[in-house]
């Protein structure tokens, strides 16, 4: 066994037989984050501990099926894809997810994780690109941020603010700056899908020389933005 490996690492026939409640499994084009554009493979978990008001996945809060971690790295390497992120609802909600994110950066894949920003990332493999959700006003979450995950984060991991309307843009502006984030991680700024217009949010950003990154949810501009597995 390569010591390298966590310690709850166990063997090939224990991790194999570890299961997780999956939302779905698919392979589409990269809509958010700084790795936008980009085809990959989504593993969307089931569960979730917040419940954001402008939530648009909450048919994941319940719904899925029981899979081995064997099971979902069969479907992952069907699409041939070295991108994978794993994504929720609440990824973290299941302890098994480490044994998932372990296989695959052995595997060789390259492992985005994307978590409401509530549970510790502290045990997240250091190789991870965390994307990390900090939530706004807006969004009735925000009283449930973690913001000791903040010492886990370098410069590849990515902090994201979801904005609904100019309010949430001045908090986020202020955690920004009292939280030295610039400097910890990478920041997003997305608006809130069919509330805030990305321009004004744009404008926004330049007015202030803010140095954030503007995202808009691609795929909802590619498909049906009520589209599931897209």
């Amino acid at each position: 066994l390569d010591t390298t490996r966590p310690a709850w690492y166990k063997t090939p026939s224990g991790w194999a037989q570890m299961s997780l409640q999956v939302n779905e499994i698919f392979y589409s084009i990269q809509g958010e984050s700084t790795f936008t554009g980009r085809p990959c493979v989504f593993v969307r978990l089931t569960g979730c501990n917040l419940r954001c008001r402008w939530c648009d996945t909450a048919y994941a809060f319940y719904d899925g099926e029981t899979l081995t971690v064997e099971q979902v790295l069969e479907r992952v390497r069907a699409y041939k894809c070295p991108l994978v992120e794993i994504t929720g609802g609440e990824p973290l909600l299941q302890d098994e997810v480490h044994f998932l994110i372990d296989r695959l950066l052995v595997e060789g894949y390259e492992v985005l994780v994307e978590t409401g920003g509530s549970l510790d990332v502290g045990r997240l493999d250091p190789r991870v690109v965390k994307i990390v959700d900090l939530k706004a006003p807006g969004s009735g979450m925000d009283r449930l941020n973690n913001l000791d995950n903040l010492q886990y984060l370098d410069r590849k991991d990515q902090i994201k603010f979801v904005v609904a309307d100019r309010r949430d843009y001045e908090w986020a502006k202020r955690i920004m700056a009292e939280h030295a984030l610039a400097e910890k991680a990478q920041v997003l700024f997305s608006p809130v899908f069919g509330e805030l217009h990305p321009r004004e949010l744009a404008e926004w950003i330049l007015a202030d020389r803010l140095p954030a990154r503007l995202q808009i949810q691609l795929h909802k501009y590619l498909w049906d933005p009520n589209q599931r597995g897209v």
